[in-house]
């Protein structure tokens, strides 16, 4: 749960430190003290996440290391049980529609912790590695 405490991640847990700071001053907690904790995730052929959440974070994120081609997508569902249920879906307001994101090699993906998502099978010999992280209140334990 600290692999962004190892020297050799100091500039990105730094990059990660300042995302999160934006961000958090965008939903007006600027000033608001936070930690990070941290973890691999790597995908050998076949791998994939289920649908999840981060409860009890401020802010999940994602940062990609090795992103082979096969490597499946980032997906978001929006967690709404009117919008699962409703009549409407695809890209109207308020209609259900995943988001898909195809990523690459040192992509660094922010979102709030509410946001339900997974990670589609990966499809490649060489693994996916990721480095996925919570902000957390400084003085909250949260268990993954």
């Amino acid at each position: 749960m600290t692999v962004l405490e190892q020297p050799g991640f100091a500039a990105l847990r730094e990059a990660i430190r300042v995302a999160c700071a934006s961000a958090l001053a965008e939903m007006g907690q600027g000033d608001r003290p936070f930690r990070l904790q941290s973890w691999i995730n790597l995908h050998d052929r076949g791998g994939f996440n289920f649908l999840h959440l981060h409860e009890g974070s401020l802010l999940s994120g994602s940062f990609y290391l090795n992103v082979p081609p096969g490597s499946g997508e980032f997906v978001f569902r929006d967690p709404r049980p009117g919008v699962i249920h409703g009549s409407f879906k695809g890209a109207v307001p308020n209609g259900h529609s995943d988001i898909h994101l195809t990523p690459s090699d040192g992509l660094l993906v922010l979102f709030p912790c509410w946001m339900e998502h997974y990670v589609e099978p990966h499809d490649n010999d060489e693994p996916r590695i990721t480095i996925a992280f919570n902000a957390l209140d400084r003085d909250r334990s949260v268990k993954r």
